[in-house]
């Protein structure tokens, strides 16, 4: 008996399950109405919408995912193909990324192409064969890349990434307002003789953020210690070397900023074996912002963070608007924000904190001069 009016109560439940029509009477309005407001589609007075969706959420009404994939003429996925497999850069933009597609309940597809070509292609075919509304591509270098296919039946967004596609959007961190960002907060700290440690000058991001540290040093009407940025590799060993050429070319240097933490690390290390003391004697700032890097330093590491969880947010917005018609190609930036700990406080000893990231650096950047290559460290990675 107890069986029989169990299933019962569960066919009854299914009889009663709410239907779009329920949810339309219940609110007030047209069927297609209640359709605009629950799909995020037409123009609603905002109201309208709210009423409609909270009706939909009392009656817990959930809108039949193949029906709106028809009506709509789209699948409501998108492939997310990412080129890094370290992933300490990419994870950050690929969460963001699904943070802002799940708000539109958008599924997607994940596809590591471990940096190899064939391997890439072969999954570009697949979400293409899967008929996915949009691919985004996340990669751990801001470099310029070829497209990942031509004339595509789906716009393609390129997070962490600039494409050499025009039509194609890309999404990056603002490399250069995060160096202006840097040394400006060393400015108003009072140093005035700063140095800039950084990787490889063929990467884009290391040649962006000694553009900016050094636009805020010629507004201040100075230059870098030691003439030029030192640049080298992303690693503590070259933090470590260059230190210790920057201080036989500027003993007096009372600042560094670094294009890493990991750099920075090695600049800590560095200091603290010379006899400095960090930040009493040389304060000091990364950039990346990674965690387990900065805090372990010693002392903690003030640093920039890219703020790759909102690239892959901008670039997952990006992609929704030109699925829907809109947002044209182009480079879409990000801003930095600081990130004060105890290696370089500010000047008035306040307690540490987030800082905001100014505005981003003006759009003559091709007016100002370029830093020069300063020659290696003995021992250096070039």
């Amino acid at each position: 008996m107890g069986t029989t009016e169990a299933r019962k109560g569960l066919t009854e439940k299914a009889k009663r399950r709410s239907t779009i029509v329920d949810v339309a009477q219940r609110a007030g309005v047209s069927v297609g109405t209640a359709s605009k407001a629950l799909n995020g589609r037409g123009s609603l007075r905002p109201e309208t919408r709210s009423r409609v969706v909270r009706v939909a959420e009392e009656l817990g009404f959930e809108p039949n995912a193949l029906a709106q994939s028809l009506l709509a003429g789209r699948t409501f996925t998108v492939g997310l193909l990412t080129t890094d497999s370290f992933g300490r850069f990419s994870i950050p933009v690929m969460l963001g990324a699904e943070d802002a597609l799940g708000e539109g309940r958008v599924s997607v597809f994940l596809c590591d192409s471990r940096g190899e070509l064939d391997r890439e292609r072969r999954y570009v075919r697949m979400l293409l064969s899967r008929r996915v509304d949009g691919i985004i591509v996340a990669a751990r270098r801001v470099d310029s890349r070829p497209p990942i296919g031509k004339d595509l039946p789906v716009p393609v967004v390129y997070a962490m990434s600039r494409s050499e596609g025009r039509q194609d959007i890309s999404v990056l961190p603002d490399d250069e307002g995060g160096g202006q960002l840097a040394a400006e907060h060393l400015l108003s700290a009072g140093r005035r003789r700063v140095g800039h440690i950084t990787g490889p000058e063929r990467f884009e991001a290391a040649r962006r953020r000694a553009l900016g540290a050094q636009t805020a040093l010629g507004e201040a009407g100075l230059r870098f210690a030691g003439g030029a940025p030192l640049y080298g590799a992303w690693s503590e060993a070259w933090g470590r070397d260059a230190t210790a050429a920057l201080l036989e070319r500027e003993p007096g240097v009372d600042a560094i900023f670094c294009g890493s933490d990991q750099i920075a690390r090695g600049v800590a290390d560095a200091l603290r074996e010379s006899g400095r003391r960090v930040p009493d004697d040389v304060a000091l700032v990364g950039f990346d912002n990674w965690e387990v890097m900065a805090e372990a330093c010693r002392p903690p590491l003030t640093t920039v963070d890219p703020n790759l969880s909102e690239v892959g947010r901008v670039a997952a917005r990006e992609l929704l608007a030109a699925i829907d018609g809109g947002s044209p190609g182009g480079v879409r930036t990000v801003a930095c924000k600081l990130v004060v700990r105890a290696s370089a406080p500010a000047r008035t000893g306040a307690q540490l904190g987030l800082v905001s990231a100014g505005a981003a650096a003006s759009n003559g950047a091709s007016s100002r001069r370029r830093p020069t290559r300063a020659p290696s460290a003995p021992g250096a990675p070039t």
